[in-house]
């Protein structure tokens, strides 16, 4: 194998490490809201979500663009064999991360009561809030060390934290929620209020969970870091180069690279947070009781949003795990070579992206009562509405992440500008206009992420030169992704007619689509043998298809 092909293999399987970790941990994610949303109910969930959309602000502010920025600039440095400047990023990140993290949870602490009362009319979602704030200082710290493993080539000890933080904070949000939703029943009862407190304090359980798993990936991490430093500083000894960077250059080569980031990624993702603000104002306005609205969008972020976010997590391991390696190759100037990384990074999101829509679209009413118990009308319909935007919000998500490896860090963040401003006026004139309430945000947000998805498509094109393939890309997965959606349609209704068991009937469908888009993507010549290789499991699934003549 040539070392191109070597490169973009490893490329791709540490891609593919990342993307498994994310798939199981929003996997545990998924499945530990299933007992939360029992416990708390929608109002709980609508406490928990906003309390959590308004950290995740903060978050991006101070922390989400860092591990991104280290294993940019650590990857960067190790290309051109400055192994002495990588260390010092990464130490100099650290301080970073202290004391944007820190200035970041009093903000949230203090700032809550504000901030949850005025800006989303969600007042009893405070102590939910206030919960979160020391794991904003424990998120930065962690995701400096995350990047600066991943900027030295390796996603596996990103990929065993995620794993680490979801299990520990699956089991603790579930227990907290219930002991602390018992105790805010006697308060709400002193109170005269019992379920709201009930809900409130059991939402702020759940946020004690997001604080124990962060803190156990920390102390994994760490314990990674420990072990891998004796090496680091052996090959550090190792660099002979002069030209060592003082710490002033490196937090301006830090704060030059992470704002482009940030306020990229902050626009990207604050569509959520202004959602919030405008659909509760608006729907007051209307004349809605805020329990009405309430339950609206705790169905919206704790059913919808939760499992449309599942197959999304994998164009966000994807982009992460490209960053450093189209940044290496660009920096090598091969332009050649960076080419074939985006073009194998969008193949294989959509490969995944395209059927993921389908399936949920086809399937939306069963999957919702098989995991939440939730036959309502307008949850399925919130699922089939917006199923397309798991497509538009990968490739979006992964463009995004293309454009700032090839250092156009500026250029997702005016495309987000624009495309943040249309969104809120299409918003607006929805709930205005036609009154299409929660249905509103669902529309509106897959506006703003196809229009992402074309202005970030034309800027690769123009910066890189790039033609996307189109034939293998869209046109197969899509065409597999249809009949698999016609069968796996044909399938459930026969089995509920026959047996009547949805867990049954729902699970048989979708283990039968899985096999059908393989085979017809297999047969369609969707994917070839080396890409597949590339893939988790692919070496067995190029054997076994090539026992059943579909290669």
């Amino acid at each position: 194998m040539s070392k191109t092909k070597k490169r973009e293999s490893n490329f791709l399987v540490q891609g593919s490490i990342l993307a498994v970790a994310s798939i199981i941990s929003r996997i545990i994610g998924l499945l530990y809201r299933i007992p939360l949303k029992s416990i708390i109910g929608d109002i709980g969930n609508d406490y928990y979500g906003t309390a959590m959309e308004i950290y995740s602000i903060l978050l991006l502010i101070s922390s989400y663009s860092l591990p991104l920025a280290v294993s940019k600039l650590v990857s960067t440095r190790m290309a051109k064999g400055q192994r002495k400047n990588a260390y010092r990023i990464f130490k100099g990140a650290l301080i970073f991360a202290l004391i944007s993290g820190t200035a970041a949870g009093l903000i949230i602490f203090f700032g809550a009561g504000v901030i949850t009362t005025y800006i989303v009319r969600t007042p009893l979602s405070i102590f939910a809030l206030q919960v979160l704030a020391p794991t904003l200082l424990v998120v930065a710290l962690l995701g400096v060390i995350r990047g600066f493993f991943q900027g030295m080539g390796t996603m596996m000890p990103s990929a065993v934290s995620q794993l680490i933080e979801q299990v520990i904070n699956a089991g603790v949000s579930v227990w907290t929620a219930y002991m602390l939703y018992q105790y805010g029943t006697k308060i709400g009862a002193v109170l005269g209020n019992p379920a709201t407190y009930a809900e409130a304090y059991g939402a702020a359980g759940g946020t004690i969970g997001t604080g124990a798993g962060a803190v156990a990936a920390l102390l994994f991490t760490l314990f990674v870091l420990a072990i891998y430093r004796p090496v680091f500083k052996k090959i550090t000894q190792k660099d002979k180069g002069k030209k060592v960077e003082s710490y002033g250059t490196i937090f301006r080569v830090l704060i030059m690279t992470i704002i482009p980031v940030l306020l990229s990624t902050t626009i990207y993702n604050i569509t959520s947070f202004l959602d919030m603000g405008v659909f509760k104002h608006i729907a007051a306005l209307q004349g809605y009781k805020a329990q009405d609205y309430s339950t609206m969008w705790g169905v919206y972020v704790g059913e919808y949003k939760v499992l449309v976010n599942v197959p999304i997590a994998i164009a966000s391991s994807i982009s992460a795990s490209s960053v450093p390696s189209i940044s290496t190759a660009f920096a090598a100037k091969d332009i050649s070579h960076v080419k074939r990384k985006v073009a194998y990074s969008i193949r294989f999101i959509m490969v995944i992206a395209i059927p993921c829509a389908v399936g949920m679209g086809v399937l939306a009413s069963p999957i919702l009562q098989l995991l939440f118990q939730d036959d309502r009308t307008m949850t399925a319909r919130m699922m089939q509405i917006g199923a397309v935007t798991i497509v538009f919000y990968s490739l979006s998500t992964l463009s995004n992440g293309i454009l700032q490896g090839i250092n156009r860090m500026n250029v997702p963040v005016k495309n987000a500008v624009i495309a943040l401003a249309l969104h809120i006026g299409v918003l607006a004139a929805l709930m205005y206009g036609l009154d299409l309430n929660i249905y509103a945000v669902v529309w509106a947000n897959m506006f703003f992420s196809f229009l992402m998805c074309i202005l970030n498509g034309m800027a690769i094109r123009k910066y890189l030169k790039y033609r996307q393939e189109i034939t293998r890309t869209f046109i197969i997965p899509g065409i597999a992704a249809a009949v698999m959606g016609a069968v796996v349609f044909g399938i459930y209704y026969f089995l509920m007619k026959t047996i009547k068991i949805n867990a049954v009937s729902t699970g048989i469908s979708i283990i039968t689509g899985v096999i059908v888009y393989g085979i017809l993507l297999l047969l369609m010549r969707g994917l070839r043998e080396n890409e597949l290789r590339s893939f988790p499991m692919g070496n067995l699934i190029i054997k076994i298809a090539k026992k059943l003549h579909l290669m």
